[in-house]
């Protein structure tokens, strides 16, 4: 896609439900602060509906959405400038 757009993201999962109920992680970013690898990256996930699904049970997927549609994704595939995104708080 390679366009400029607002990231939503959310963590999601991990070890026992990591943080309990009222731990929300979320964050948002614009296309534009990511590196252009980072852009590449996360635009193959966009395109590749094989990415979906954590491959660890106990690990996080971070669930990511750019303009209508979202994605669930396993933590080691998320760029690092996306993970960083998220803030962690209590609801």
């Amino acid at each position: 896609m390679g366009d400029q757009s607002q990231l939503k993201v959310e963590r999601i999962g991990g070890f026992a439900g990591y943080g309990g109920p009222h731990l929300k992680s979320r964050g948002e970013l614009s296309t534009s602060e990511l590196s252009p690898a980072d852009l590449a990256k996360l635009d193959a996930l966009f395109h590749d509906d094989t990415q979906a699904g954590a491959a660890n049970p106990d690990g996080f997927v971070y669930r990511i959405t750019r303009n209508e549609k979202t994605i669930e994704v396993p933590e080691h595939k998320v760029p690092e400038a996306v993970k960083n995104a998220v803030q962690d708080t209590l609801e």
